[in-house]
């Protein structure tokens, strides 16, 4: 999700996804899965699933379902055949949604997700009409720590090819092409400055957000998203929903 303030989107966000930890599991797992089909399984030569190792390991997935999935997808195990399909819509207040799914049934996705987009008032809209808002783009997240300045930052990220760095109230949001996303993560650990893996990904970004100052609207938004997120084949939901400070903080402290 795209908000003012990234940090405090991960952390309203923290205590649902820690109740979640299956699905977590499962959704990396796929993501593995695929990209170990199309690079390899030896994590030193494929940077994404390098990547994916991380983020599996800072969540706390056991190294058995790690290695299981690799395994499907250099075809040591057997593995559903998965496919990668969008799908795009709009939520209350204009705010656009764009929803990546891995499954081994499109129709039966199909039908599941347009029906929890007509349950929140929405319906599929055309391909490419929400998504030409977005950007493909690497987004790393790095907490708030002591010793850790923006300027110290600022020189490491770009040096390794990162387009930008943001400094928020708990933490730093740095942005980078997707291409230099793993060098950009390379450097950060070479410095030894702790990354959030679980929040650092290469995916879509808004090139426009749109602002959301009404509470109703957000939770509407934040509940729809949440029933997609829930859904087994759904992988990742992009929004270019921008909660203003005040929307956020009431959020957080509910």
């Amino acid at each position: 999700m795209s908000g003012h303030n990234k940090w405090s989107t991960i952390k309203h966000k923290k205590g649902a996804a820690d109740a979640k930890r299956g699905k977590i599991f499962s959704k990396i797992a796929k993501e593995m899965t695929i990209v170990a089909k199309a690079g390899g399984g030896d994590p030193g030569s494929n940077p994404t699933l390098r990547t994916l190792i991380s983020k599996a390991k800072a969540v706390n997935m056991p190294n058995d379902n790690i290695d299981r999935a690799i395994k499907k997808g250099t075809g040591e195990l057997a593995a559903d055949i998965l496919e990668e399909i969008t799908y795009e819509g709009y939520a209350q207040g204009g705010v656009g949604l764009v929803v990546k799914v891995l499954t081994d049934n499109k129709n039966r996705a199909a039908a599941e997700v347009r029906n929890i987009f007509k349950k929140s008032g929405s319906d599929f809209a055309g391909l490419g009409s929400v998504s030409r808002s977005f950007e493909r783009k690497g987004t790393i997240m790095i907490p708030a720590a002591d010793g850790v300045t923006e300027d110290g930052l600022m020189e490491i990220v770009l040096g390794a090819g990162a387009d930008d760095l943001i400094a928020e109230e708990g933490g730093f949001t740095v942005t980078c092409q997707p291409a230099a996303f793993s060098e950009v993560c390379a450097a950060l650990e070479a410095a030894k400055i702790a990354i959030d893996q679980e929040n650092s990904q290469v995916g879509l970004v808004a090139l426009t957000p749109v602002p959301v100052s009404d509470v109703a609207v957000a939770k509407a938004v934040n509940k729809f998203i949440a029933a997609l997120e829930e859904h087994d084949d759904v992988q990742d939901v992009y929004t270019n929903m921008e909660m203003d400070d005040a929307v956020a903080a009431q959020l957080e402290d509910e």
